[in-house]
Parts: structure tokens; sequence; C-alpha cells
């Protein structure tokens, strides 16, 4: 399997290409007071359509309430938290290119969220270890992704804090279908798709992965998917028109203007 802890490469010094396109560094992130709000992600997406502008999110959830929220406090703060999560926003890439995806395989599309919210929010990413290295039907381990997270943030957070944090990111981990159970939660495999494996190759290359290490990374990791299985499934993005890919044993030549065609895309 990839190594599930290596989502941005330990020679990329400098995130500032990848924040370019939309990703979120440093030891803050929506997870201290939200999971990955899958459904609302949903619910929005559903009624703005795919060429909407960042006023055309907020007005949906703000004006229209498309979110069903109870106070107009409630809504503002709900398109906050939406936009820091997944940018809401076609002039952010990572957003670009999880909307261009979202409509083409509805089963894809809690991975799809996962792997944006990984993107975009630093403190989800700091417990992928504590979930994806667990073996199916193990128990979800708080106490240890309490202390992976203590090591990935350092000490600006408190421990109640942290706390609320795992139970956050548990919660999202079991939207996308990595642990499964209310009180005492199990790992389960996922299963990985062409449009995940896709937008998984994007990521990966924003963050400076190159070549067949694009196959052996954690963002493959977070899809339960093996180098192997990554390639199979990186030939079908392919055959569907989403990626140009060219593998010769272990020189891989990747394009990814098609999955973004935007000027000035990665």
């Amino acid at each position: 399997m990839p190594s599930v802890d290596t989502l941005i490469p330990t020679t990329n010094d400098t995130p500032s290409d990848a924040e370019k396109l939309g990703f979120r560094f440093g030891d803050k992130g929506t997870h201290t007071s939200r999971t990955m709000m899958l459904d609302e992600l949903g619910a929005v997406l559903r009624v703005v359509a795919a060429g909407g502008k960042r006023k055309d999110y907020a007005a949906a959830i703000i004006e229209e309430n498309c979110l069903a929220k109870p106070t107009l406090a409630t809504r503002r703060l709900s398109n906050q938290r939406l936009g820091e999560l997944y940018g809401l926003d076609p002039e952010v890439a990572v957003f670009r290119v999880l909307r261009r995806l979202w409509d083409r395989d509805e089963r894809s599309r809690p991975l799809l969220a996962l792997l944006g919210a990984l993107a975009r929010d630093p403190l989800l990413r700091g417990t992928v270890e504590a979930v994806v290295g667990l073996q199916p039907g193990e128990e979800f381990p708080r106490v240890r992704a309490r202390q992976v997270l203590r090591d990935a943030v350092g000490t600006r957070l408190n421990d109640s804090i942290l706390d609320k944090v795992v139970r956050n990111a548990a919660s999202s981990w079991t939207q996308a279908g990595h642990l499964l159970g209310r009180t005492f939660k199990k790992r389960q495999r996922v299963a990985a798709t062409p449009w995940t494996v896709a937008y998984a190759l994007y990521l990966g290359r924003a963050v400076g992965f190159r070549g067949a290490e694009l196959f052996s990374s954690g963002w493959m990791a977070v899809l339960d998917a093996s180098p192997p299985d990554s390639r199979t499934l990186a030939l079908e993005a392919k055959r569907l028109g989403l990626i140009d890919l060219s593998i010769s044993g272990d020189i891989v030549d990747i394009a990814l203007d098609r999955l973004d065609p935007a000027p000035g895309s990665a």
C-alpha cells in the first residue's frame, strides 16, 4: 500500500505553488467546529450550476437558504465554513476540478469531497495517519489520533479543542466511508474510482509529486488504492477522457489539462 502519511512530499519546503491552487497550510482549520459537511456540500452543488461564481454559492446558501438553516446567522456561518473547506469559487483550482468531477459519478462524491477537504483543512490532514493506517475492522484510536494531530499542529490547540477536532474528523472519515459505527467506529475499506484517482493525481501533482510516485503517495493511500490499482484506474480515467497518460515501466508521463483546462491551471 502507499505510505499513509505523505500527502505533502518531504522535499516540498515551499507550498506556495499549491497555495496558489487553493491548498491551505498551517495549524488552523475548519474541523475545530465542523465536519467536512458532505450533505451541505451536496445540497449547494445541486442548486448552483456548474459555471456558478462564488457569489452564486453565497446567494444559494444565505438568500435562498438551500441548506434550510433556521437563522440568517447560521446561513452566513455555513457559507463561511463551506468556503473554507472547499473554496466554492471557480477561481480556486482545487474546487474547480472538484466541481468538474462531481457531476460525472455520484458514487465518487464522498471521496471527492474528502480529498478536497484534505487539501483545504490542515487539521483534517493531520488525522490521515490515524485512520488510513488502520486495518479493516480495527477500532478508530481516538487517543492516538489526538497525539498524531498534536504532532502535526504543535501546541496552539489545547486538549479540549484537540478532542473536538478528533470527533469532527472521525465524523468526516465516517461520511467518506473509511469508518463505520457511532460510538465505536471501525475501519472499513473504500473503493477508489477513475474519478477519485484523477482528482488524487491532480492534488498529488499540485504539491510536488511526479512520475511513478504519484501512484504511491498518501493521496492514493486515502483512496485505499495500491500502486497497481492506482495505475489501472488512472488508465481508465484516460479512457474516460479525464487525463492524458502514458506509462512505460517506471516512466510516467501525465497531463491534466483535460481535468482542468482553465488558463494557468496545473
